[in-house]
């Protein structure tokens, strides 16, 4: 679901993961960036790593839980929320069940692979044992240009090989 009236702290946060998306094309990785709030603190930051890591499972909100999960000293972050420059893939929506996160807002929508709505969606699936809000949409033109920008500069290279 979209929010027209986003908040500044909102805008902020997911300048925040924007700045983690940046890190992750610096590395050479799809810019996809997240972080998780606590109490209006960052809490946990990632940053897309699957390529440097060879990790298939290293997304950015992978990364982002793991972090937030060892300052909290918990693997349950109920009263988080996350920001993520990306909607979440099937694994990542998985993994903020199961770490009971409480909102997640992101900014760029997945036709392909996301799965909050766009290619699936997973917070409708009376299956799952936790359900969280969803926010889509915010920051989503800056979202989308900077992953735009990655791929054009990816082709580029390619061709020209």
């Amino acid at each position: 679901m979209e929010m027209s009236a986003w908040t500044d702290s909102d805008q902020a946060m997911m300048q925040a993961a924007l700045a983690e998306a940046r890190l992750a094309a610096e590395e050479g990785e799809v810019p996809v960036g997240a972080i998780v709030i606590v109490s209006g603190r960052i809490v946990g930051r990632g940053h897309n790593r699957s390529i440097v890591a060879h990790d298939p499972s290293a997304h950015a909100e992978i990364v982002a839980l793991r972090e937030a999960g060892q300052l909290q000293e918990n693997h349950r972050l109920v009263d988080a929320t996350m920001f993520v420059t990306l909607e979440p893939c099937t694994m990542c929506v998985g993994a903020l069940v199961q770490a009971r996160i409480a909102r997640l807002v992101f900014g760029a929508y997945d036709d392909k692979a996301g799965a909050l709505g766009s290619a699936i969606d997973l917070s409708a699936e009376r299956l799952l044992n936790h359900r969280f809000e969803v926010n889509g949409g915010l920051l989503a033109d800056d979202c989308s240009q900077l992953l735009s920008d990655f791929f054009e500069t990816q082709r580029l290279a390619t061709a020209s090989n």
